[in-house]
């Protein structure tokens, strides 16, 4: 297969209205070269709509859409040269895993030779060389996924446009061929646009993540950023899951923000909270929370009982209940010992001063 460099993409003022309904608002991006992006929200939200625009099977009422600086916006799918895999793979079922992925390359009239190269070259990169005279059913869900890979790879695609790949299948092969399809991003070397609307997926795959609500792009950055300092309330609860805590700025001492929540006071760092603020809403990952051990301090200490918890394999989900400040989520290691998690146990509860970050609330 060609090693062609991936190809830029620009998206400006793309808006989509069906009658009343504007099913995306004024969205513009830019996606690099040879980028794993991701379009990321809840159904509804817009990405399927913004997927199919710029696979050319949705005309959009305003804005356009580039690649490399070209406006294809009015141009028909078939001349976009763009690759497609779809959530149910769509394999002809009465055609063999070969002549599945030779299809695209018969209907642009290549010779038989030239597609039969091509095809043993495509079902060498999904590492499915073996099943090349086998019939779709004959394959798992996994494999009918990869043979949809290697068909929309086959042609040297532009870009590579994916809706919900991965959805129908379940969850351990589900990460299986999150790690495969990100090596193949890396072997490759093509511009790859992925829709989904799972969190997890979104942060393996991706080397950015656009996150849309209602329409509109919410914010969009590298997938490690996006996580670390989200903008509002709906991006800390929806990519991964936060405890959302609403304070009063008390005062202000060097180089931290003192922050009030009824009785508790609460240091977080100044830079973070400009000065005229009053009130500030904090986003804190259940994770950057510690069960503080006996004579254990922290910047920040409060004290709590356990409301409720579950054993995950890996560590423990605690639910405690703060005087003042309410339910917070608290994501521990396995290392605590189960015995001192009991429902109603007074526990003590620490973070960093940079460990919670203030986010806008939603529109």
């Amino acid at each position: 297969m060609s090693e062609a460099a991936g190809h830029a993409l620009q998206i400006r003022g793309l808006t989509k209205r069906y009658g009343d309904f504007t099913a995306v608002d004024s969205v513009s991006l830019d996606i690099e070269r040879g980028e794993f992006l991701t379009l990321l929200g809840p159904s509804g939200s817009g990405k399927t709509t913004i997927l199919m625009a710029v696979a050319g099977f949705v005309l959009p009422n305003e804005g356009s859409i580039l690649l490399d600086g070209n406006d294809i916006t009015a141009l028909p799918p078939e001349r976009r040269n763009f690759g497609m895999v779809f959530q149910g793979y769509a394999l002809f079922p009465h055609m063999s895993v070969a002549e599945n992925v030779a299809f695209p390359l018969r209907v642009r009239g290549l010779s038989r030779a030239a597609r039969d190269e091509k095809v043993r070259a495509a079902l060498d990169l999904v590492q499915l060389s073996s099943f090349a005279e086998r019939l779709p059913r004959q394959l798992s869900g996994g494999q009918q996924q990869r043979v949809a890979l290697a068909r929309a790879l086959v042609f040297d695609p532009a870009l590579l446009l994916l809706d919900e790949p991965l959805s129908a299948l379940d969850k351990k092969l589900r990460a299986e061929l999150q790690e495969e399809l990100k090596s193949l991003h890396r072997r490759v070397g093509r511009t790859f646009i992925n829709v989904t609307h799972d969190q997890e997926e979104a942060l393996s795959l991706s080397d950015r993540i656009a996150i849309l609500n209602h329409g509109r792009l919410i914010q969009n950055g590298p997938a490690a950023f996006l996580y670390e300092n989200p903008r509002t309330r709906f991006v800390a609860d929806f990519l991964g899951k936060s405890n959302f805590i609403q304070a009063n700025v008390s005062r202000r001492e060097d180089h931290h923000v003192i922050l009030r929540v009824g009785d508790t006071e609460l240091r977080q760092h100044a830079m973070a909270i400009p000065g005229s603020t009053e009130t500030v809403l904090l986003s804190l990952r259940p994770e950057r929370i510690r069960l503080l051990k006996p004579g254990e301090g922290a910047e920040n200490e409060v004290e709590a009982h356990i409301r409720s918890w579950s054993y995950l394999g890996s560590g423990f989900s605690i639910v405690a209940g703060l005087p003042g400040i309410g339910d917070i989520r608290v994501n521990a290691p396995a290392n605590h010992a189960h015995e001192a998690l009991r429902d109603g146990a007074p526990i003590r509860l620490g973070w960093d001063a940079d460990a919670a970050k203030p986010v806008q609330e939603d529109a």
